[in-house]
């Protein structure tokens, strides 16, 4: 667990704004590897621009990036996700 932060739903941390207590959604997940081929985060399917701006984000584009991720997974090889997950074949 991380100081500060509550897990949501899919298993991603929010964090309380800065002298606000109103806490930001993030699909973080703590594995910060980007993929070279899709260019998306193999923990959180984000994109590097995507992760860096995520604090200055509004709500809304926080959605419209968070509804899209799911999608995404599709997006990287499958033998990468095993490989962060620990349960790629032969390991």
């Amino acid at each position: 667990m991380i100081p500060g932060c509550a897990p949501t739903a899919f298993g991603a941390m929010t964090r309380p704004m800065s002298g606000s207590n109103r806490p930001i959604a993030s699909p973080c997940v703590q594995v910060c590897v980007i993929d070279g081929e899709s260019g998306l985060c193999l923990g959180c399917y984000r994109t590097l621009p995507e992760v860096a701006a995520w604090g200055r984000f509004t709500n809304e584009e926080r959605v419209r990036v968070m509804t899209s991720l799911p999608a995404r997974r599709g997006r990287i090889d499958p033998a990468k996700l095993g490989m962060i997950a620990g349960d790629a074949p032969g390991v």
